[in-house]
């Protein structure tokens, strides 16, 4: 993991729960926070329990058994932990978290501190529910907002979300970090600090957009004078190298039209990964569009044309079971220019 004299730099970790022809998801680190982003809750059984643990967004595309069958071993390994997870889906979310929780008997969890709180992504509003373990998971209505393409915005991450079509809404979603604040080591030395606490605490001043003048107690190694309070505007010039965060961005289960194509290009625009299903390949273009998903082609035309850095794909049909390489190529042959981008239908 890339560090600087401040701390980690790299603020999500990402990686995919199954194999290619599995389950889709993608579960993220995040380093900083101790926590994590599970995307899609496709089967889980063979994911380690301690990093479902640490999950606190459960980020669902949409409810198809393959992408959310792993609901119950979250719920299973979270019920006695004190801890509050947040769930954002399309229409209907919320009736299917609730079904699910329903199908068991819960005339025991009295003082259960776990705690889901379920958001349901409309085109223009988010609604959502609150279900406590301690009240058997009775819900309690959350105040609705208006959405306008962000549905969480924190000081280390902001999660986006767009809505497809899979002849039901589908959503796609890009995980960013605001901006990428680091400390150069070599002013660091150059004007005689020494690294401690106080560089978090610079960075998280800047990540906040605390107003220049407010100050954080700096510390030197010259023993006259070991610590100064200094305005946050002063160290950023001095010590601050600022650039684009980084941004992870997730399609699956759309089908390749102009609307799809223009919502999922201006999500993952300029993306540094950019985790995409390529179910079929190209010659089975029409199968593909007879079930809403997309070709390896598409999917290196998409990456291409939102300028990603990195093209991982994933959601194989077992159609293709041992020509796995044959999906990958494709999607990179188009990705990288050697094959033409394809058109929408």
């Amino acid at each position: 993991m890339e560090r600087d004299a401040g701390g980690v730099t790299s603020p999500f970790v990402p990686e995919f729960v199954n194999s290619p022809f599995g389950d889709p998801g993608v579960y993220i680190s995040l380093p900083r926070l101790g926590t994590a982003i599970l995307v899609d809750l496709g089967n889980l059984d063979r994911f380690p329990a301690a990093k479902i643990h640490r999950v606190s967004h459960i980020l669902v595309s949409h409810t198809h058994i393959d992408h959310f069958v792993g609901f119950d071993r979250v719920l299973r390994l979270l019920l006695g932990r004190d801890t509050l997870v947040k769930i954002y889906g399309p229409t209907g979310i919320i009736d299917n978290v609730l079904g699910k929780i329903r199908g068991y008997t819960w005339n025991l969890i009295d003082g259960y501190p776990l705690v889901f709180e379920v958001f349901e992504v409309e085109p223009t509003t988010v609604r959502g529910v609150r279900l406590s373990a301690a009240t058997a998971f009775s819900p309690q209505p959350l105040e609705a907002h208006s959405f306008f393409g962000v549905l969480c915005e924190q000081p280390e991450f902001v999660i986006r979300t767009t809505h497809l079509d899979h002849r039901i809404p589908s959503l796609a979603f890009a995980v960013e970090e605001p901006r990428r604040v680091n400390i150069r080591k070599d002013e660091l030395e150059r004007y005689g600090f020494t690294a401690g606490p106080w560089l978090e605490a610079l960075k998280e001043a800047i990540r906040t957009n605390a107003p220049p003048e407010t100050t954080v107690t700096a510390t030197f190694a010259c023993s006259e004078q070991p610590s100064q309070r200094l305005s946050i505007a002063e160290l950023r010039t001095k010590l601050v190298e600022e650039a684009p965060g980084q941004k992870l961005a997730y399609v699956v289960d759309a089908g390749f039209t102009a609307p799809n194509i223009e919502r999922i290009v201006d999500l993952a625009r300029n993306a540094d990964v950019f985790f995409c299903e390529s179910p079929f390949v190209d010659v089975d273009r029409e199968q593909a569009k007879f079930r809403y998903h997309l070709t390896a082609r598409q999917a290196g035309s998409l990456a291409r044309w939102a300028s990603v850095k990195e093209l991982n794909t994933f959601h194989f049909s077992p159609r293709y079971s041992g020509r796995a390489q044959e999906l990958v190529d494709e999607a990179r042959a188009t990705y990288s220019g050697k094959m033409d981008t394809d058109v929408a239908y």
